[in-house]
C-alpha cells in the first residue's frame, strides 16, 4: 500500500493534513495496520508545522495557577490552603506578590503544576 503522504511546508498543505487525519476520528484505525501508521506520520507532521508556525505561548504562572484551579474546580480557599495564608493567596492572584519556591515546589508537588511554567519571570501589579 502506498501512504498518501507529503511535507507540511504552507498553510494550504496543513489544511489538505487536517482534512485528512480528521477523518481518523471518527473512524480510528485499527493498531498496526497501514492505516494507523498514516494516522501516526499525519499527526507528527502536523505538530511540527504547528510548532513551528503556530506556537502557543505557556502562560504566564499567575495565569497557569488561575487556569489550573479553574478546571479542577479548587478556590481560592484551596490555594491559600496549599501556600499557608489567605492574603498572600490573594496578594499572588492579584499580582502583588511573587511566588517563592517554597510556594513553587507545593504547587508542584502537590497539585502537580510543572514547574518550569511556575518559575517563568512575569509581572506584578504597580
Amino acid at each position: 500500500m502506498q501512504m498518501d503522504i507529503r511535507a507540511i511546508r504552507t498553510e494550504a498543505d496543513y489544511e489538505w493534513a487536517l482534512t485528512e487525519i480528521e477523518r481518523y476520528f471518527d473512524d480510528q484505525p485499527a493498531p498496526g495496520t497501514p492505516e494507523a501508521a498514516r494516522f501516526d506520520v499525519l499527526a507528527d507532521l502536523l505538530k511540527v508545522y504547528e510548532d513551528r508556525h503556530h506556537p502557543i505561548d505557556a502562560p504566564d504562572p499567575v495565569e497557569m495557577i488561575k487556569q489550573w484551579m479553574e478546571l479542577r474546580q479548587l478556590s481560592q480557599g484551596d490555594f491559600a490552603a496549599l501556600i499557608g495564608s489567605k492574603s498572600r493567596a490573594s496578594e499572588i492572584l492579584n499580582r502583588r506578590r511573587a511566588l517563592t519556591m517554597e510556594m513553587v515546589f507545593k504547587l508542584n508537588r502537590e497539585w502537580h503544576i510543572p514547574a518550569d511554567v511556575l518559575v517563568a519571570p512575569y509581572h506584578l501589579a504597580a
